[in-house]
């Protein structure tokens, strides 16, 4: 644990999981802060823990002179223990993160993405060790039909908001995020609960 009793992401991902901190939410009064839907782990088992970095996506039917402008943006603008957060409305129209998107990310200090739609080049995500939580796959380039259309926004999946610089914690049992105002005491709580499991 990090001085002054600071508990750090790095101890998150030392012991905790998206149940317990679901736990902790309930108990700060906070119960719905885990997406209804099935996004699953596709590429790499254990939990994921890092700090929201969101895009909103939108479906197209057009050619777009500059397709991917603001998903290289939002790449860029990733730093260290950022989880970049694809709100695709669901949609499946085609694989809107891959191999080359996790690389980029990566080198910025991106720890993994979460995708209310589809992803591509899961193999090669899983060969890299990037986790990658999502609805399913789609082997469709995201050119002309789907890009960014904003970020650094608040978007909502599966009927809960994330925000940029919420934190985020994913594993085999589901996605929870923890909203800025309620971070600490839900941090605090997920810890002790912890603890007091392994006395």
């Amino acid at each position: 644990m990090a001085a002054k009793g600071e508990i750090t992401l790095e101890d998150m991902r030392s012991c905790f999981t998206s149940a317990v901190v679901c736990d902790a939410l309930d108990a700060a009064g906070c119960p719905n802060q885990s997406p209804r839907l099935q996004l699953k782990p596709l590429t790499v088992q254990g939990v994921l823990i890092g700090r929201c970095r969101t895009t909103l996506w939108g479906d197209m039917a057009h050619p777009d002179p500059r397709p991917y402008e603001l998903e290289l943006k939002a790449v860029d603008s990733c730093g260290a223990d950022d989880v970049l957060i694809c709100a695709a409305g669901g949609s499946m129209r085609s694989g809107i993160w891959g191999e080359l998107l996790s690389t980029a990310a990566r080198n910025r200090g991106c720890v993994g993405v979460v995708a209310d739609g589809a992803v591509r080049d899961v193999d090669r995500m899983r060969k890299m060790g990037f986790p990658a939580f999502a609805l399913g796959t789609s082997i469709y380039d995201s050119r002309d039909r789907q890009r960014v259309v904003d970020l650094g926004v608040p978007v909502e999946m599966g009927g809960v908001v994330f925000s940029t610089g919420d934190i985020i914690v994913a594993d085999e049992d589901g996605v929870v995020v923890v909203p800025r105002r309620v971070e600490a005491e839900v941090v605090r709580r997920a810890w002790e609960k912890i603890g007091r499991a392994h006395v």
